[in-house]
């Protein structure tokens, strides 16, 4: 820092005003001492500063194990590009499996390094139950169920579920089907629960859905098994990888998509678009929903108001995988 002081002409203190954010450096003053941490490559020393400071700006996650999958990795991408431009680092610990101890592990591994917020990307219960008795710095989950709304900030499953199977619907379907995730994810209980929800609405019965689990294989197999009735023209799938799998499984069986069946899915991962053909899909705002869980830890942490409250709304995106029944 005093080297610093030293290139820029001014005092250390004046170095510590900058890098603290405090209001009476002047902007010509600042750049200078900007421009010179930049020609000494200097980075403050973040222990020293959490031992002066008693915080330690640091946002924890707390993922589950199916952090490969689309969803969980675009959110961790998006909550660290907004914990660094609201000033906080950010570290993962990534649970090995759903156990209590696993789940301590990873809590403990964060409360170790002076997290002063959680963001939890693991939306099983049994993770949330875990977090509500062992956490004591303020924390938001992705998703939760109605005992934990009031920490939940997402994206709305129900209404995302909802738009995909009204869109079906308006084709002119009746005998629409669901290939589910699994159903210990809230977000597979939500879109769950939206494609029923929106069939009652319709006046339609609401076939059982057949479980996967996430993946195109288990789609593939979910395929098989429900195409083998041939008065289903229309398929909502949990996540996209399942809607492959489905795809792939009614190419097999003859069926022509969309002129046979129609096939929505969710997500929109980027492959969807290339999809033979495109996929109809539900997109999911993650880079919002990362700022906004960012939004509301700051602001809890720093007593502040919340800039962004409310969960985010999914859009519905129309693609070559649907089209009215014959």
């Amino acid at each position: 820092m005093r080297d610093v002081a030293r290139v820029a002409g001014v005092s250390h203190q004046t170095v510590s005003r900058v890098l603290n954010g405090h209001p009476s450096i002047r902007a010509s003053t600042r750049e200078r001492v900007v421009q010179a941490m930049d020609a000494l490559h200097y980075r403050p020393n973040r222990a020293a500063r959490a031992l002066v400071t008693a915080r330690s700006n640091t946002i924890g996650v707390l993922t589950s194990s199916a952090a490969a999958l689309y969803g969980p990795v675009s959110s961790m991408g998006a909550i660290q590009n907004a914990g660094r431009e609201a000033g906080y680092y950010v570290t993962v610990a990534q649970l090995a499996d759903l156990s209590a101890e696993s789940i301590a592990d990873g809590i403990d591994h964060l409360l170790a390094q002076a997290v002063e917020g959680v963001v939890v990307i693991a939306p099983q219960e049994r993770v949330l139950d875990q977090i509500a008795t062992s956490l004591d710095v303020p924390y938001v989950t992705l998703q939760a169920g109605a005992q934990y709304a009031e920490k939940e900030l997402s994206v709305d499953q129900i209404a995302g579920a909802r738009a995909a199977t009204r869109h079906l619907i308006d084709l002119g379907h009746r005998r629409i089907a669901h290939v589910s995730g699994p159903l210990g994810w809230i977000e597979a209980q939500a879109r769950v629960r939206g494609f029923e929800e929106e069939l009652r609405s319709a006046g339609l019965d609401a076939l059982p859905p057949i479980r996967g689990d996430w993946s195109a294989q288990s789609g593939y197999v979910a395929g098989l098994e429900l195409l083998a009735d041939l008065t289903i023209t229309a398929v909502f799938a949990s996540n996209d990888q399942l809607a492959l799998g489905v795809m792939h499984a009614a190419r097999d069986l003859g069926r022509d998509i969309p002129g046979d069946l129609s096939i929505v899915g969710f997500d929109d991962i980027p492959e969807s678009a290339h999809f033979c053909p495109p996929l109809t899909t539900v997109r999911q705002d993650f880079a919002e929903l990362g700022r906004r869980c960012v939004a509301r830890l700051v602001a809890e942490i720093e007593s502040t108001e919340e800039p962004h409250p409310g969960n985010v709304q999914p859009a519905l995106i129309v693609r070559a995988s649907t089209a009215a029944p014959r």
